[in-house]
């Protein structure tokens, strides 16, 4: 009789000599794969085309899950005899390609706080709004693959501590990424109330970016909350022994993610920032724009302590200055 491949995925057996708790779906991570392939590949195409360079690190994150599905295919197609090194590599590159993601995102919020003149509204100053949580990502990005590699070990006293150290690494992603989305919201709000002379003067499409950037981070917040709850409960709990919530909260999420950029990308931001360049209008399309420098406060201030006055010579009451030109004889 013929098993429905539903079934298959949800049903919960223990399978001791295998790494995967239950049989994993050879269709499912092909599929997978072919899907981040396609947006990774997009990105690196809009990449190239707009020279937005700051983004790589999230095109870094795309080709991570590439891998990751790649070595789940072989893993599947091993099981239930899986070995070791595709089991680790599948995992470890999974879990830490949101945290490039989460790069790419904290150096845009930067630069639309620039864009728009923001600055002072910012709870975190810009100069140092990237590098805080930046920093903070690198931290995680670390405890995750180091612990992501030593859970995977046959032995049960490195595997207690990988998973320690991985759930550390899941707790500092969480935090940082909960304090960028307060930052995220109390700069919104108050450019909200108050616009800038930028938002007043120039027509700057802020609001779409801002709003890409919070779904975005809500979705690796939900992914990173998933991961957190899987590790806690276990080898043994119910998120690791079945794998259909693996596919909806974090491959779907992810991918979600990357096709969110991909249809509203940054390079807008990036162009008017930098006065002119090419921007990506809708996903393969592009756009030359060119528009005068939009100036950060901090630009606009040195620029005028340094321009020299000119002074016009003074003329007595009730004189009139008639261009000579005009001037009848």
């Amino acid at each position: 009789m013929a098993i429905s491949p539903i079934l298959l995925l949800t049903r919960e057996v223990e399978y001791e000599d295998d790494h995967y708790k239950y049989p994993p779906s050879t269709a499912l991570a092909i599929l997978t794969t072919a899907i981040f392939a396609l947006l990774t590949g997009l990105h690196g195409y809009q990449l190239l085309r707009t020279k937005t360079w700051y983004f790589i690190a999230f095109w870094v994150g795309g080709v991570m899950e590439v891998i990751g599905y790649i070595f789940r295919i072989l893993g599947c197609e091993d099981y239930p005899n899986s070995t070791q090194m595709p089991y680790i590599l599948s995992q470890v590159t999974i879990l830490i390609a949101p945290s490039l993601f989460a790069a790419s995102m904290y150096m845009e919020l930067g630069r639309i706080i620039r864009l728009t003149g923001g600055e002072k509204y910012s709870i975190v100053r810009v100069n140092w709004l990237t590098k805080v949580f930046v920093l903070g990502d690198v931290a995680a990005f670390l405890l995750q693959a180091g612990g992501g590699g030593m859970l995977a070990s046959d032995n049960k006293d490195t595997s207690d501590i990988g998973r320690i150290i991985l759930i550390i690494g899941l707790v500092v992603q969480i935090l940082f990424f909960g304090l960028f989305v307060i930052a995220s919201v109390s700069f919104h709000l108050r450019i909200h109330r108050q616009p800038t002379e930028k938002i007043r003067t120039y027509t700057i499409p802020w609001k779409k970016h801002l709003v890409n950037v919070y779904v975005a981070s809500n979705l690796v917040l939900a992914r990173c909350i998933f991961r957190l709850i899987e590790y806690i409960q276990g080898r043994d709990g119910y998120l690791m022994t079945t794998e259909w919530p693996m596919y909806v909260f974090d491959t779907l999420l992810m991918a979600l993610v990357m096709a969110a950029f991909n249809i509203i990308h940054p390079s807008e931001v990036n162009a008017l920032l930098n006065g002119s360049g090419k921007a990506i209008r809708w996903i393969i399309f592009t756009r030359t724009i060119g528009l005068p420098n939009i100036r950060t406060d901090e630009e606009e201030m040195k620029s005028v302590d340094n321009e020299p006055l000119h002074l016009e010579p003074a003329r007595e009451p009730g004189t009139l200055q008639v261009p000579a030109d005009r001037r009848q004889w």
